[in-house]
């Protein structure tokens, strides 16, 4: 396994290929930005371009869940940045779901501040471009529930002797049952604000994905595929009962957690470094069948293994493979999810390593049919007008890419609001310095061979 890596200093396309070549040729690489700019049709959503920002969460809501001035200002800059698919952050469903006291929660008594929300990122789009489409994101954050000040209070799935930190309460079936509710009260108001797609989060060990590897929790929502599924199902139908066709159905799923066995989604049985695509590939089937048809596949835990979801060159430890190589197994999931759903739209992860390579391979993906979105997380913080420039044909400029340093990752750790430190430093420095304050500095010395 390629270890021992250097920080990303590629002083030429021709050194990038060249490692390209030598850790991960099978990923496609195309100078042609053409296929960035073709539109996308689907069932209620109209999708001027193949370019989108991922669901990142900045913790900067207000107390009530309603987004704060910072959250309207990114999306304002998302919007003026010319994706041709927006995806809102996550927003909790309930306030105990809560990942921590700032983040979004949609609830009757917010919703209009949803509906602003999304109305003035809108309202900054240039005259040239076309309407992107826009999905919220809808959430519990189980394992992860930190809603108030008080610390973490966990709700789980089942017990897991790898990731339990701290005792947590064991959710019931009819509390999720429950919950299926909320989720679709939750779709209602993200159908009355506007947002033309809402999307049932199951991804980074949040609850509903946590679930889809609780083979060890009994009852109808645990152990075998059919059971560990049913709840993601139920929710798809009871919102499809409840909206019909008002508003499109997504989802960020998983496909691979690369957690060990049996508490792990997408890994294989003998080794959970190696992923196993095919239950994954299946959930997708189910889902494509009931009118769920974009996916935004994403891999890994930021809780446990970050390098996995969010490939980096430095950050809390050492990771234990090249960034690309860790890219490349996201870019695999998202093709065998899309193989497996060929009439669905699957959104690729994992392109902000790449800096202003990514461009290039984005339109290599897209070109090859691995995905038919190609979306940018990080990049968006630190780049926000990064689709603006690809589309344009001038490719991405690398002295406004992402880095991949992790700061803002760091800055929501600290409990801050998250952004670029370093791209956008009048906004977000001086809250990384106050999150930093009397704090250690991050040492990358620690290596994680495990994970």
């Amino acid at each position: 396994m390629e270890t021992g890596f250097k920080r990303f200093d590629y002083r030429t396309e021709a050194d990038f290929l060249a490692d390209l070549e030598r850790l991960a040729p099978e990923i496609p690489y195309c100078r042609d930005y053409s296929h960035c700019s073709e539109a996308l049709e689907l069932p209620g959503l109209a999708i001027p371009n193949r370019l989108a920002v991922h669901p990142m969460e900045g913790a900067d809501g207000a107390a009530d869940g309603s987004p704060d001035e910072l959250a309207f200002r990114r999306y304002r800059r998302f919007a003026a940045g010319g994706a041709g698919l927006l995806w809102f952050e996550a927003a909790a469903v309930v306030p105990e779901g809560r990942a921590n006291p700032r983040q979004l929660w949609i609830h009757a008594g917010n919703a209009d501040a949803f509906r602003r929300l999304r109305e003035e990122a809108l309202k900054s789009l240039p005259a040239d471009r076309k309407r992107p489409a826009t999905v919220l994101q809808l959430t519990h954050s189980g394992r992860q529930s930190r809603p108030d000040a008080a610390g973490p209070s966990p709700i789980i799935a089942c017990p897991n002797p790898i990731l339990d930190r701290q005792p947590g309460r064991i959710v019931g079936d009819d509390e999720l049952e429950r919950l299926r509710d909320s989720f679709v009260a939750g779709a209602v108001l993200a159908a009355d604000a506007g947002f033309d797609a809402v999307d049932i989060k199951a991804c980074h060990g949040y609850l509903l994905g946590e679930l889809l590897g609780a083979r060890t929790r009994p009852g109808k929502y645990g152990g075998d595929f059919e059971n560990r599924i049913r709840l993601m199902l139920e929710i798809v139908d009871a919102v499809k009962t409840e909206l019909g066709g008002r508003i499109a159905l997504a989802s960020r799923f998983g496909a691979w957690d690369s957690i060990p066995w049996p508490y792990g989604w997408g890994v294989s049985e003998g080794d959970h470094r190696i992923p196993d695509f095919s239950e994954p590939a299946e959930l997708a089937k189910r889902l494509a069948a009931r009118g769920v048809l974009l996916l935004d596949v994403t891999c890994g835990n930021p809780y446990f293994n970050p390098h996995v979801n969010r490939p980096f060159d430095h950050g809390y430890y050492t990771p234990p493979e090249h960034p690309m190589l860790g890219a490349a197994k996201l870019f695999a999931a998202g093709r065998a999810v899309q193989a497996a759903v060929p009439g669905a739209a699957v959104v690729a992860t994992g392109l902000s390593w790449f800096r202003s390579f990514g461009a290039s391979v984005a339109a290599g993906l897209l070109r090859d049919g691995w995905c038919r979105l190609a979306g940018f997380g990080r990049q968006a913080f630190a780049y926000p007008g990064f689709a603006g420039d690809i589309l344009s044909g001038r490719g991405l400029d690398p002295g406004k890419c992402c880095l991949a340093c992790g700061n803002c990752t760091v800055i929501m750790r600290d409990g801050g609001s998250a952004g670029c430190m370093l791209r956008d430093r009048d906004a977000y420095l001086p809250v990384y310095r106050r999150g930093r304050e009397g704090k250690p500095p991050v040492d990358m010395s620690r290596r994680a061979e495990h994970l």
